[in-house]
């Protein structure tokens, strides 16, 4: 369909994406774009970010911890 059309239609054509019928809008003829509805979240999946909050603890100078070693193991040295 034709941009105006699917402006002239777009909360119809909105309805219909969500209930699972997709649909392209043409500019001048060429297909532009595909509307989709978007996936439900399953509430049922586990969380995965901040999955272990509370049960670990970051020190403060976690990103500076093996420094040394580090250097110097790129400096050609021994750990």
């Amino acid at each position: 369909m034709n941009i105006h059309e699917a402006k002239t239609h777009l909360s119809r054509l909105v309805d219909q994406a969500a209930q699972g019928e997709s649909f392209i809008i043409a500019k001048a003829g060429k297909p532009m774009v595909k509307v989709i509805a978007l996936a439900e979240k399953d509430s049922d999946a586990p969380q995965r970010l901040g999955f272990l909050a509370g049960l670990i603890h970051v020190p403060d100078d976690f990103d500076r911890m093996g420094g040394d070693t580090i250097t110097d193991l790129f400096s050609g040295g021994t750990p």
